[in-house]
């Protein structure tokens, strides 16, 4: 029998996370600090993306998923999400024969209807291309949101059951976290928010529930692997119980030695 990829089920201590998953925050407001136009800033946190996947590359993480545009995102100015659609374009012409090179497999989550076409074609072929590859799973999300991504997933057990293949009763929480997204990897264990804000904003809602939280003032487009490595460093430090106590992992970790 394959293993569940998302049990929250407790295992040895890992000193690097397999999955890391970002809230980039901060482009904008690096861009005005700086008197530039907010765009400018997208396109430096651009390279940050570069920072961050190399570093992840470099030390053996199996899976990233970066939070590029949320659901939210599409009420901000019309200037700013058009630029923010040329840049988004502009990479995946730019970025994935590298990626493809490196061996990162890319993937898309959300809401892909709400693009327009020639981008969700960029998507389409950026996925075929890359399927293949295994030295890291990027998953950008991408007009997600974690509701939306709930809902669907219920939406999709629903019809299920509409059509007789499923009952109401059978329904547990293993049911639902296959029909979510990122359901064939691991379940992020570090989450990483630049910008200073301390929240997850409707990002992986379902995924994040007893991943390690670290919060940091820097703004994205400042990203380096000191940052980075901050991070990894406080998250090797943490002990994680998944609901048991300190005593119980501990024990594990002597049966195993």
């Amino acid at each position: 029998m394959a293993p569940d990829v998302n049990s929250t089920a407790p295992s040895l201590p890992r000193r690097v996370p397999r999955h890391v998953a970002v809230i980039m925050d901060g482009n904008g407001r690096w861009a005005e600090r700086r008197r530039r136009p907010r765009a400018i800033g997208h396109r430096a946190g651009a390279r940050a993306v570069n920072v961050c996947i190399d570093f992840c590359l470099e030390r053996g993480v199996e899976a990233l998923t970066l939070f590029a545009f949320s659901s939210e995102n599409w009420g901000r100015p019309e200037d700013e999400v058009g630029a923010l659609m040329k840049l988004f374009m502009t990479a995946l012409d730019r970025e994935v024969d590298e990626l493809e090179r490196r061996g990162v497999r890319v993937r898309f989550i959300g809401e892909r209807e709400r693009f327009g076409d020639t981008i969700r074609a960029r998507m389409d072929e950026a996925e075929r291309r890359t399927a293949g590859n295994t030295q890291l799973h990027l998953t950008i999300a991408a007009s997600y949101g974690g509701r939306w991504d709930i809902a669907q997933a219920a939406r999709a057990l629903a019809e299920d059951v509409a059509a007789g293949r499923l009952r109401p009763e059978e329904i547990d929480e293993a049911m639902l976290g296959a029909r979510v997204c990122l359901a064939d990897v691991p379940a992020p264990d570090l989450f990483i928010r630049t910008g200073g804000d301390t929240r997850i904003s409707n990002f992986l809602l379902w995924q994040l529930a007893y991943t390690e939280l670290w919060f940091t003032e820097l703004l994205w487009p400042e990203l380096d692997a000191v940052t980075l490595q901050r991070a990894f460093d406080a998250y090797a430090l943490r002990e994680r119980r998944f609901g048991l106590t300190g005593a119980q992992i501990a024990a594990q970790g002597e049966s195993a030695a």
